[in-house]
């Protein structure tokens, strides 16, 4: 999947790529695993912002530690909002510094520069989360142009508070059915004071529950359940009510 994500950027000519944390879902991931990771940075030809979250916090000991990110990549390390300055935008971002979070962005106002501000990190909106908590007011007050917000896994599409616009794209693959349907990534563009979103999935795989209705032939109903799912899909069928007809075995 790292690499999925680096073609797309490079295909749709992006001009940065932001990661919200969460790379890595182990603070001692597999050297097969950072080595992909940083191949991947590497291809980006944009700029890439990496805000760490509760999987791979900045602390001594963790996924980064003793890492070589490639020239192009930024990686935030304090869990106070920092400011890159780019020609065409400042952007903002924060660490976990640990696998728990205050709410960073509580107080922050970013001054307005004429430049676009944008803002990467990972949190939750939820006031009672240990996670980063953040609310929309906070979002609104933010003086960001666009924010890209890790932690939650499912895609929550392009949201707005105040003029300030903001969204998680989730995981860029499922890991199980609790992570169903399609999982990507985010192209977004910021022009003129507006936003468009558009996901793109990056998945190699699909995982999908496909509910079955078992009447009148549960054996029939259960081969043509199969025909009809998605090629490259990881499928778990449920079968509701009763048959007469024996389910095959296989």
């Amino acid at each position: 999947v790292p690499e999925r994500i680096a073609a797309t950027a490079n295909e749709r000519g992006a001009d940065l790529v932001l990661l919200a944390g969460d790379l890595f879902d182990s603070p001692r991931p597999s050297r097969e695993s950072r080595e992909a990771v940083v191949s991947a940075l590497s291809a980006c030809r944009a700029p890439v912002f990496i805000a760490p979250g509760n999987h791979d916090p900045m602390a001594p000991g963790s996924a980064w530690d003793g890492i070589a990110l490639p020239d192009n990549v930024y990686i935030f390390k304090n869990n106070c909002i920092e400011r890159v300055e780019l020609p065409f935008a400042n952007v903002y971002g924060a660490a976990f510094t640990e696998p728990y979070s205050r709410a960073m962005l509580a107080g922050f106002c970013a001054p307005p520069d004429g430049k676009p501000n944008i803002l990467v990190m990972h949190g939750e909106l939820s006031p009672s989360s240990r996670y980063c908590p953040v609310s929309e007011r906070e979002i609104a007050a933010s003086g960001m142009d666009y924010i890209a917000l890790g932690h939650t896994h499912r895609p929550s599409g392009l949201r707005r508070a105040g003029n300030v616009w903001y969204s998680w794209p989730g995981c860029p693959m499922g890991r199980g059915f609790d992570e169903c349907g399609p999982r990507g990534v985010g192209l977004v563009t910021l022009a003129g004071g507006e936003c468009g979103y558009e996901f793109i999935e990056t998945a190699p795989l699909r995982y999908e529950t496909v509910e079955v209705d078992a009447l009148p032939d549960a054996a029939s109903a259960l081969r043509a359940a199969v025909e009809n799912t998605r090629e490259g899909g990881i499928c778990r069928f449920v079968l509701r009510g009763e048959s007469a007809s024996a389910v095959p075995e296989s």
